[in-house]
């Protein structure tokens, strides 16, 4: 049955198959059930085909009276947007979480393949305007390198809050107000319910991160156990008799050199579950999803060197490399052990805000002031990084239309009209110098190879440049959530000292949320340090690489250039 949808972003159609839709547009959906990310639907205009589920979100009639974790639209019906992550999300069973659990629910069948999961991507109920870039960009949409929408607030699950009982909370009397904005990523990630001591401690914490003090402040505590992985071979497969097809990788680790085969589902999976746990940590995003042309060799190599990307940045990140499930992730070679630990993830209890009870933080003292000014320097510098970061990749963008097009014709019309000359000096044959005719149509021809030269020279360098971009744009897009975080402990801290000094409030109890938001800062002053490291030496590489094989091609083409030179030497 035709659902009605409502566009939360402009995307702007590509390939054949999509349809463009604009902000705010009315929209029929189809089918909620997505092809890879993708709705079938119709926009306002009555053009029907294919355009992204995280773009849009369903208008279901009739409910919103009993969810209160849900935002209303005008009319007084219920906006939310359904993804396969909701049919299996352990917060969907959690008090108040605001899930609908979707027919044919993953986690009611105890058998599940683990790999015939739907390739659906996460996606939550968020603010309108959530979702744009550091500086309100909306999502990119380049037809190179396919830029991904910003996805950390649309994509980051919303854990549920473990809150004491309201009788208990209500006993202290001086409880700082809560914020009322409830889709502010402050409260849907459970942060302000930890700054303010309303995440129980629990009895027995398995698994500890460390923060330590560096050269240049607080620092991840390096994974004592360091490795990488590659990622290769991406091979096609069939099932069910040739009836569904997918792309399996190779994955070798270097700590286990066990190679483990996964299907892009399965890094979506993982990536689903990583949002869930580190809330303050900018997690990589994966490579973009795509209906059409998922076979196509263009769009399997580009995924695969997107996917390398992404491992590097895991591998290095000391937080996420240690944990478990990425662990179960690139070690798990048995069914039932696979699904046993996708189950024991799924389930785990240190996610959200309970994954700050986890972090061990130093003892020195550090001004939360100094902090916070800290935090604006870095917020200022993501911000003019995101917007240098988008121009420099829609500038590569355009290079590689140009070298396709532009580049390539120019080179082949200048080839032909030397061909012509050479062609008209033969139409006088007494006259004619065949040594001479030959040298400018030897030049012709050469200036038509160059043109293809051009043409193939993106994939040894704009291509990489362009994914290393594409990146990095997730991992800002990531940030201003995160910055968030940090400015609302801020916000309680003062509210709370506040209230203490007139009265209102013991000191105890400010002291405590104080305590709670060196957690926080120091863990968010760890991924900016780390993110820092990884920017030096990234962007270090990716100069590099594209300097030398900018050298090495236009030394390729003096070498063609001098050998059609050198014809004429001896007419």
């Amino acid at each position: 049955m035709a659902l009605k949808g409502r566009a939360l972003y402009d995307f702007h159609s590509e390939t054949e198959g999509e349809i463009s839709i604009r902000q705010d547009e009315d929209l029929v959906v189809f089918s909620e059930t997505s092809l890879d990310g993708w709705l079938q639907g119709q926009n306002s205009r009555g053009e029907m085909g294919l355009f992204p589920a995280s773009y849009v979100e369903i208008i279901r009639p009739g409910i919103g009276a009993n969810h209160g974790d849900y935002p209303s639209s005008p009319a007084g019906s219920l906006g939310t947007q359904v993804s396969a992550y909701d049919s299996f999300s352990p917060a969907r069973s959690g008090g108040g979480s605001g899930f609908f659990s979707n027919p044919g629910s993953f986690e009611e069948d105890d058998d599940d393949d683990w790999d015939d999961w739907d390739d659906g991507c996460t996606v939550v109920e968020e603010p309108r305007g959530a979702g744009l870039g550091t500086n309100g960009h909306p999502p990119l949409n380049l037809s190179y390198p396919g830029a991904y929408p910003s996805q950390h607030m649309a994509l980051r699950p919303k854990p549920p809050l473990e809150r004491q009982d309201s009788l208990a909370s209500a006993k202290r009397g001086s409880m700082v107000g809560r914020n009322l904005n409830r889709f502010s990523c402050f409260v849907r990630s459970g942060v302000e319910a930890f700054i303010l001591g309303d995440v129980p401690m629990m009895a027995k914490i398995a698994e500890t991160y460390s923060i330590e003090m560096g050269p240049r402040g607080p620092q991840w505590k390096a994974n004592p156990h360091p490795f990488a992985c590659s990622v290769e071979d991406p091979t096609k497969q069939t099932k069910f008799k040739g009836i569904k097809s997918y792309i399996s990788y190779k994955l070798t680790p270097t700590h286990s050199g066990s190679p483990v085969y996964r299907r892009y589902k399965h890094f979506d999976w993982l990536y689903n579950r990583l949002l869930h746990k580190f809330t303050v940590i900018s997690v990589p995003h994966l490579p973009e999803k795509q209906a059409t042309g998922r076979f196509e060799e263009d769009f399997i190599e580009k995924r695969k060197r997107r996917l390398i990307l992404w491992m590097d940045h895991m591998t290095s990140h000391p937080v996420l490399s240690q944990y478990e499930g990425f662990q179960h992730f690139l070690s798990c070679l048995d069914d039932k052990q696979w699904k046993m630990g996708k189950r024991r993830a799924e389930k785990d209890e240190m996610v959200g805000a309970s994954f700050l009870l986890t972090l061990q933080i130093p003892t020195e003292h550090q001004d939360l002031q100094d902090v916070e000014d800290r935090v604006d320097t870095f917020k200022a510098f993501s911000k003019k990084m995101d917007d240098s970061v988008l121009q420099l990749s829609t500038v590569a963008s355009e290079l590689v239309r140009k070298h396709a097009g532009g580049f390539r014709k120019d080179f082949q019309k200048l080839g032909s009209a030397f061909q012509a000359i050479s062609q008209a000096f033969q139409m006088d044959p007494p006259f004619s110098s065949e040594a001479l005719n030959s040298a400018i149509s030897h030049t012709g021809r050469t200036y038509e190879t160059v043109g293809e030269m051009f043409a193939e020279q993106p994939k040894n360098d704009l291509f990489h440049m362009l994914d290393m971009l594409s990146l990095y744009q997730g991992l800002l897009s990531n940030f201003p959530d995160i910055i968030h975080l940090q400015k609302g402990a801020f916000a309680k801290v003062k509210e709370s000292q506040r209230m203490s000094d007139e009265g209102r409030m013991v000191q105890d109890e400010a002291d405590g949320i104080r305590r709670r938001c060196r957690v926080v800062g120091f863990a968010l002053q760890a991924e900016m340090s780390h993110f820092h490291q990884r920017r030096e030496l990234d962007f270090q590489h990716m100069m590099q690489s594209y300097l030398r094989q900018q050298i090495l091609f236009y030394q390729r083409v003096a070498q063609q250039l001098e050998k059609a030179l050198r014809m004429y030497d001896h007419l």
